[in-house]
């Protein structure tokens, strides 16, 4: 992985959160356009850098470090495309503070964990699959945040002026439960292509991943059904969207963290 590329990546994240955290905190205007501008190039060079240290002669590299730094990615990559539509001013920094981080992790800490799709196309969907459902749900947390910091804002007693910088509540919880149907789709999917392309989907040694992948499903399946059945909102949708998000994060992360970065 070239140094100066990675620093270049941290860079451009690090000054379009500077750029952004005035203008949440003392409800100033933002330049949206420098915004977007430093975050698609930071973007463009983070994709760059995965598409060298994934892939090589060798195989994918699919270490533990190199996922989270892919997903970084797709986070901060969906998230400022969005912001041409909608305003997630506030869900940026996390994203783009998430993406340094991971880059800065992949460089910096040996880890490597090569795999071979070349005759694979079955593995390559079921792994498409699931890396996409996470990334979906990890969107639908973060917008359960955002929701949950919106929420907290209009319910304070000195009344303050609704920063300009933030969405609409309402449209936020609509664009949650969207996200958070797509990402339990999605997760639907992965759970059913797993037993059919993966060899050793219920091994010992992996199937904690599809039990706790099958509890974080039905947690976000319970709380779909109870917003659509039971006009759930608020901090109950706030929990169940993180304790989803956690256990799904354990499942896919959990072992392969242990032994790869801390055992190693």
């Amino acid at each position: 992985m070239n140094l100066v590329a990675v620093c270049a990546a941290v860079a451009l994240y690090l000054v379009a959160i500077l750029l952004i955290l005035p203008g949440l905190l003392k409800k100033t205007g933002i330049n949206s356009k420098a915004v977007l501008t430093l975050a698609f190039l930071a973007v463009l060079v983070h994709f760059s850098i995965l598409s060298h240290t994934i892939f090589s002669a060798g195989g994918q590299n699919l270490s533990i470090l190199n996922v989270t730094s892919l997903v970084s990615f797709l986070i901060s990559l969906v998230l400022t495309g969005a912001m041409l539509k909608t305003r997630l001013w506030f869900l940026l920094p996390i994203a783009y503070g998430f993406a340094a981080l991971s880059l800065l992790a992949a460089y910096f800490i040996t880890s490597t964990f090569m795999t071979h799709f070349e005759h694979s196309p079955g593995l390559i969907a079921h792994i498409t699959l699931a890396l996409f459902s996470y990334v979906t749900l990890m969107i639908g947390a973060l917008y359960a945040l955002q929701m949950a910091w919106l929420d907290y804002k209009l319910k304070q007693k000195a009344s303050q002026a609704l920063n300009p910088n933030l969405p609409p509540l309402m449209r936020i919880e609509r664009q949650l439960f969207n996200i958070l149907l797509m990402g339990n789709g999605l997760l639907t999917l992965t759970l059913i292509s797993g037993p059919f392309f993966v060899h050793n989907f219920f091994s010992s040694e992996d199937i904690h991943k599809a039990v706790l992948s099958f509890i974080a499903w039905i947690v976000f399946s319970i709380l779909l059904w109870g917003h659509y059945k039971q006009g759930w909102r608020g901090k109950t949708v706030t929990w169940f969207s993180i304790v989803g998000a956690f256990l799904l994060t354990l499942a896919y992360f959990g072992s392969r963290f242990v032994s790869e970065v801390i055992l190693t």
